[in-house]
């Protein structure tokens, strides 16, 4: 979903408050498509002032992500805080944190979408105990045992253990 903000690009006061909801079954995040249980509602306004626009609101939504350990789907909710700053102006400072408009346009989605990306875990868990997969026979260990030999030694690893025991 595009904001039009062409016409508010002369004005030097604005307003507006939107609620969008915004109908996307998945979106990529670098490394995995996630599947998006809940539409991404966003709640707030748009506010211009001299040559800046500022978006802020609250967004709010259900993902389904993958678990790090076991690789189970789990439903994640998202409820996070946005503030964003736009520009049409070549005299701000390109070092600030100013996304340039682009033909009058505002990339909703996409603003959202990377708020959203930025809020979620670097490991993600089902659970906080999660026990993952056996790394031997792959068995999920939150749901079943295994009869795997746990203490296997590397054999390049094997005159290290002989460091420890006691004679």
């Amino acid at each position: 979903m595009k904001l039009d903000v062409s016409d508010l690009l002369e004005k030097d006061l604005f307003t507006k408050e939107l609620d969008l909801i915004l109908e996307e079954d998945s979106f990529y995040d670098g490394s995995e498509h996630i599947d998006v249980v809940k539409p991404i509602k966003f709640s707030g306004s748009l506010e211009k002032t001299g040559d800046i626009f500022v978006l802020k609101g609250e967004v709010d939504t259900v993902l389904k992500l993958t678990c790090s350990r076991c690789l189970k789907k789990f439903d994640y909710a998202v409820n996070i805080e946005i503030y964003e700053k736009f520009t049409d102006s070549e005299m701000i400072n390109k070092d600030e944190d100013i996304i340039f408009i682009n033909n009058g346009y505002i990339d909703i989605n996409e603003i959202l979408e990377n708020n959203i990306i930025l809020t979620l875990p670097i490991k993600r868990l089902c659970k906080k105990d999660c026990k993952g997969l056996c790394p031997k026979c792959g068995t999920n260990l939150n749901d079943s045992t295994c009869n795997c030999k746990k203490d296997e030694v590397d054999p390049r690893w094997a005159e290290l253990k002989n460091m420890f025991s006691k004679n």
